[in-house]
This record gives C-alpha cells, structure tokens and sequence, in this order.
C-alpha cells in the first residue's frame, strides 16, 4: 500500500479529550417529536466507534445531528452540546461542519446515480480550497484504495449496491474528514461484499487515521469492527463499553446476538436483568 492519501494533524489519539462530544442533547422534529433525549458519547481520535439499537432508537438523528442535517428534515437539537476538535459545531450551517473536517455517508449511499463516478468523487472536494491539482492526485489515491471504481466510468447508477457504497466512501475521503459518519453500510450488500467494505473501512481508519461513528445493524460486525460502542433505546445511551465487553455482555447477546427472530426482543426494557440495570434510572 503507497503512503496515506491525507494527513490528519488532529486525529490525536488523546483519549482525554475526545474529537467529538456529545453532551446531554435533545432533538426534536416539527418542534413537538422529541426523538433524542438527554444523549451523551464521545469519539476519541483515530478510533471507530460503533452506535447501535433498534429501528427508531434515534441512531440516524445522531448522526444528522453531529453533521447539521437536521434542519433539512424540520429538526433541531434544542438542547445540550455538540464538540468536535474542541470547538462547538450544533448550529452551524452542514457545509461549514464538513470543511471541519466531519462528512456523513448517508444510509442507502445516496451516491448521483446520473453523474459518472469521477463526477461523485469530485463532489466530495466541492467545500475544499487547496485547488485542482490537489483533487485530482486525491481521486487517484482514493483509486488506490478502491480499484474497482477506476475501472467504472459510466454513470454511478449502473454500479453494484457494493460498488455505490465503495464510491460514497470514497467521496467522504474526498472531503479530507477528521470523522466519518457511516449509516448502515452493510444495508442491502451480499456477505462478500459486505467483508470486502468492512476490510476497507478497517484499513481507512488503521492507515490514514480517520476516526469512524459507525451505525450498523449487525451488531457482530459493528462491536468486531469497532474498539467502542454504545447501544441506543428511545433516545438515549443505555449501554456503552469496549467492543469485546459488549459482545461478552448478556443482555447484548440476548437482544442482538442470539440469531433468532425479533419477536420477545424488541426492547431491552423486555429483559428484567437490564431494567435493573438502566442507565437513566
């Protein structure tokens, strides 16, 4: 593998003051849907982080929230704070948190199906200001890290669902990001693609130290691939541990791990050894 694409010069691994900190916020849609209440957690630097729970526990608002995409949805964080690289960033406008350095690579990719990949790519670097040249050596080296997509010069929309996660990572990296926010990446990917996507994210956050807050619903693979994780339930963290804690713990294996069907373990308010345990009691 040639050299790192970026430098990062604040992706510290200084776990005493975390790149992102979410303190105790609330956000709420249409001024009266009270979707995350009281949320706290934090991103060390150089780490991935994994974010889980269940369908509607507020995962996707989390990371609207930290990205400043709220508002387009008639949402708002009413309450707490948001910190990246010790300076807060709830409020302002989302192309100002991506020149940050944070760029969030939405659920179902999101990638232009009707422009060319190279087209998609060069999106990613419309906040930068370091000029074209810069650009164009960053696409060959995103290239370097995704092959497959330098074969690709037809449209985005005639690639694989694999291949459109490859190219919408791909354009994140294009942004120069401190801090990735990745949605469901393994949604609607074959097992082999899924490894495949999985291995390059291991590799992104290992070789160019970009740090990762990463929702998935397969929590295996989340809590494997991760050093950190928090579980989310209506709202609010209610769990939170090292990786390998969480897939020891009983109550994570219960509810996410068991491989059985969803039916009796829709809530960990379900499981009495968990209530005893609740974080907000």
């Amino acid at each position: 593998m040639t050299a790192a694409i970026y430098k990062f010069p604040s992706a510290r691994r200084d776990m005493a003051m975390p790149l992102l900190a979410i303190n105790n916020i609330e956000a709420v849609y249409d001024e009266v849907i009270l979707v995350l209440r009281g949320l706290s957690l934090t991103v060390p630097a150089g780490q991935i982080v994994a974010l889980l729970g269940a369908n509607g526990a507020g995962k996707s608002t989390t990371l609207k929230a930290i990205s400043g995409l709220l508002g387009s949805e008639d949402g708002a964080v009413t309450r707490g704070e948001i910190t990246f690289d010790r300076e807060r960033i709830d409020g302002i406008e989302p192309d100002a948190i991506v020149r940050r350095g944070i760029f969030q690579v939405m659920e179902g990719r999101r990638i232009v199906a009707d422009m060319t990949v190279l087209e998609n790519l060069r999106l990613g670097a419309f906040t930068r200001r370091d000029g074209s040249a810069a650009v164009k050596r960053d696409i060959e080296r995103v290239y370097e890290y995704f092959p497959r997509l330098k074969e690709r010069t037809g449209l985005a929309g005639y690639l694989s669902g694999g291949e459109q996660q490859m190219l919408a990572i791909g354009r994140a990296l294009m942004a120069k990001p401190k801090l990735i926010l990745l949605d469901e990446p393994s949604m609607g990917l074959s097992p082999l693609m899924v490894t495949e996507v999985f291995s390059i994210i291991r590799k992104l956050n290992q070789e160019l130290g970009v740090s990762i807050l990463l929702v998935e619903q397969n929590a295996q693979l989340a809590l494997r691939t991760a050093s950190f994780g928090y579980v989310m339930e209506q709202g609010r963290v209610v769990l939170d541990g090292p990786s390998e804690a969480l897939l020891q713990n009983e109550d994570v294996k219960a509810f996410y791990l068991s491989g059985g069907g969803s039916e009796g373990r829709k809530s960990f308010r379900n499981l009495k050894s968990f209530r005893r345990r609740k974080r907000w009691l």
